[in-house]
């Protein structure tokens, strides 16, 4: 199968794309690689404002003619504010071509969220699963326009650690699930980014729905101790991880290819694959996407 490029970016004239997480890391190389290929706006969503200013203005450096970019102040950790969030870009745009859920924390030091669930979790999968449902609707309008609009969801080939004897003990997601290490609370997760992810897409006819991870590689994603069982990841991590511009192209396949199907779940880069047994669980998938709906059912419409 050939790999996907950077050259293989489509032209993305018109198109109106947000990313999180877009002030560094996979989510900057995201957007640096984008603005070349003539999008109308992209929207950097991030939590700091110095960081995300820091950032478009060494894009605008090296892109003086894109005029497009956009900062959107977003904390995934808080549902105020990805309402707020989601508020502010509606009344600036009506279109959105490209949702690139790349933003999340890893394996930081036990919280929780202001809404009070457990901090990975809370930032990593409801954050971005309310974000999404806010901007579902101009999504699928989007979709009339233009048959490729899509939801990324970045997930990590870590999901395949997530602890068995734990997914998903949903009680324990509005504690800082102390009893459990950090690892543990990261990985459960990226299982559940991935679970949602497959769950919408089987509900979802109008917008692509796409999972994907990167692989290993060279981000300045904050991490804590990592513990015994995942230590091969982190090893492999450190001694082979691949260079951000490379491993970005990973996110970048799903979010533009036209050969990125719907409701598939991507690695490295553009690779098909199934994910861990547990990732293939229907049931858990259930009940991973009912207890995302009955914790968002405040602020979205429900989806059956």
């Amino acid at each position: 199968m050939p790999t996907f490029r950077s050259e293989d970016i489509p032209d993305l004239h018109n198109q109106v794309i947000l990313v999180t997480g877009g002030n560094a890391g996979l989510g900057y190389e995201t957007i640096r690689q984008l603005i070349s290929h003539h999008p109308a706006r992209i929207y950097l969503a991030a939590r700091s404002r110095p960081k995300a200013e820091q950032a478009i203005s060494d894009l605008k450096a090296q892109n003086p003619t894109f005029n497009g970019l956009r900062f959107l102040q977003l904390d995934l950790a808080s549902f105020e504010s990805v309402k707020a969030a989601a508020a502010e870009f509606l009344a600036q745009e009506s279109r959105l071509d490209i949702l690139l859920n790349n933003a999340g924390i890893m394996m930081t030091p036990e919280g929780l969220t202001s809404d009070g669930h457990e901090i990975q979790f809370g930032t990593n999968v409801l954050g971005p699963a309310l974000l999404t449902q806010l901007l579902l609707p101009t999504l699928r309008n989007t979709a009339k326009l233009n048959a490729q609009a899509r939801m990324v969801m970045l997930s990590s080939a870590a999901h395949a650690r997530a602890p068995s004897d734990w997914v998903y003990k949903f009680d324990e997601l509005r504690t800082p699930a102390a009893n459990r290490h950090t690892t543990e609370r990261y990985t459960t997760s990226k299982l559940a980014n991935l679970h949602y992810a497959k769950a919408l897409a089987e509900r979802e006819s109008r917008v692509k729905i796409i999972p994907v991870h990167p692989g290993m590689v060279a981000t300045n994603l904050h991490h804590a101790s990592t513990g015994t069982f995942l230590k091969p990841f982190l090893y492999a991590a450190i001694c082979f991880a691949t260079p951000v511009a490379k491993g970005a192209l990973s996110q970048i396949f799903a979010a533009v290819s036209p050969d990125a199907n719907h409701g598939q779940y991507y690695g490295p880069i553009g690779k098909p694959e199934s994910g861990s047994k547990l990732a293939q669980d229907h049931d858990l998938q259930e009940k991973l996407f009912q207890y995302v709906q009955s914790e968002l059912a405040e602020y979205v419409e429900p989806i059956a």
